[in-house]
């Protein structure tokens, strides 16, 4: 399998993040993309840099407004006397349906869910790389390719349109899927994250092209809390193209592999032409947010579950946070995929 990925995508480094209030160390660290290069080539992927492909595959599920604000609001944060080195948000509308701020400040209020996702220099860069390498992975797939990984760091499936948010700034995994739109009628996106994929579901909402399908932990007292319920199921033509499964903290692997098949049902019934897998490794046991207890092996299964669905697929990296198994990890789950796809 080819994997993607491009050096640039190191240079983002957040420095901290609030949580439960307290100022912690931000966990989306640059040294995720060794342990993940490395379980991908002990997979057997070749690793590939990806192409420049501009704005315009970031730019068919963001808004111009996000999308300019990402490129220029570090400068202009600079520009403000005591502001902090990295743009974090302090105040946030109450809705987001009026008036649009002209302040630095109340733009990064309206745009940046909460404080995960810091900017600094060296984001914008990094955040279309990270992309850049979703859209070479589909394009790989859509030249004949059954699979293909894509190594996005920073992660993605927490961006909405044009809100940032859980460490996400561009949403690759939809970028995925709108690329793949290219050539296929129907694309469905299974997200095995930890952590619901909220931005994700938000992007195709009210669209009947695109299934969404997320198994994560109950965001009843579980990031991101407002979103990830059994009951949004997708509106106006997305009705019924969105499905949540929620599952009990610490439930493991039995558990997970369990939830898939509603999942499977689901993802059959659309009839996809082509699969994205938003992979997020943090459903490991003993992974910093320990939430499912998924252990090492369980993702090796879970990897040769999806790869049943006999469909192309694109792997978009999500989440995943620094322990000793993160690189056996995503060596579990690819060589479990690998071993079971039978795609062209």
């Amino acid at each position: 399998m080819k994997a993607f990925y491009a050096a640039e995508q190191k240079r983002h480094d957040p420095k901290m993040f609030l949580s439960s209030g307290a100022q912690q160390p931000n966990p989306e660290q640059p040294e995720r993309v060794e342990r993940l290069l490395s379980g991908a080539k002990a997979a057997g992927c070749t690793v590939e840099r990806p192409r420049n492909h501009g704005l315009g595959p970031v730019a068919a599920v963001h808004t111009p407004e996000y999308l300019d604000f990402l490129e220029h609001i570090f400068v202009r944060w600079q520009r403000i006397e005591g502001a902090s080195q990295e743009v974090i948000p302090n105040i946030h509308p109450l809705a987001r349906d009026g008036a649009y701020p002209a302040s630095a400040v109340g733009q990064a209020g309206y745009h940046m869910a909460d404080t995960a996702c810091p900017i600094s220099a060296e984001t914008w860069d990094s955040v279309l790389w990270s992309a850049w390498s979703a859209v070479e992975a589909a394009e790989a797939v859509m030249g004949g390719a059954p699979s293909a990984y894509a190594l996005c760091r920073p992660p993605g499936h927490h961006a909405f349109a044009d809100l940032a948010g859980g460490f996400c700034f561009v949403n690759n995994s939809a970028v995925a899927a709108q690329a793949l739109r290219k050539q296929a009628a129907r694309v469905a996106i299974l997200d095995v994250d930890l952590h619901h994929g909220n931005g994700t579901q938000g992007i195709f909402y009210a669209r009947g092209d695109v299934l969404t399908v997320s198994l994560h932990a109950d965001p009843v007292r579980f990031y991101p809390f407002f979103w990830g319920h059994a009951d949004e199921r997708g509106e106006g033509p997305g009705l019924g193209y969105n499905l949540n499964l929620p599952l009990a903290r610490k439930s493991g692997d039995a558990a997970f592999l369990e939830a898939l098949e509603p999942a499977f049902r689901r993802i059959r019934a659309f009839a996809p032409e082509a699969l994205v897998v938003a992979l997020g490794l943090d459903a490991f046991e003993g992974d910093p947010f320990g939430g499912l207890s998924v252990s090492t092996p369980g993702f090796s299964r879970i990897g040769e579950a999806i790869a049943g669905l006999g469909l192309p697929t694109v792997i978009v990296q999500e989440g995943g946070y620094l322990c000793d198994e993160l690189g056996d990890n995503l060596t579990a789950f690819l060589t479990g995929f690998g071993g079971k796809h039978r795609v062209g």
